[in-house]
């Protein structure tokens, strides 16, 4: 079992910066990668950024080159540095861990999700 709780999120204005945090509990030897999701009201659950355990990155077309995905082993936490912020980034972000599971699909742990609202 994995658990995860997010941290950061809030209201900022458009060109703005904010950073969320994820910290792991639990069975963090199994974890394959960690990464940030994101759902606005009426779209389905997208990828934002991930980071994979042989640190492997990758991240949506959306966001290249304004969000930044890095990890922080000695507090086991993932952090997604969000820059030139634009109000369609604006969405509920959830923090992901995938554990890969012998003879079946992986398994998907999720944060409760934090809000993040880019508005002026």
């Amino acid at each position: 079992q994995v658990q995860l709780v997010e941290s950061g999120g809030g209201l900022v204005q458009p060109g703005g910066s904010l950073r969320l945090s994820c910290e792991a509990s639990g069975r963090l030897f199994t974890i394959y990668a960690m990464g940030w999701y994101r759902q606005a009201p009426g779209n389905e659950r997208e990828l934002v950024a991930r980071i994979t355990r042989d640190d492997r990155l990758d991240y949506a077309d959306s966001v290249k080159g304004r969000f930044t995905i890095s990890r922080d082993n000695a507090k086991n936490t993932v952090n997604l540095q969000m820059n030139s912020l634009k109000p369609e980034d604006t969405a509920v972000y959830y923090c992901n861990a995938v554990v890969p599971m012998e003879a079946s699909s992986p398994a998907l742990y999720w944060g409760q999700g934090t809000q993040v609202t880019v508005s002026s």
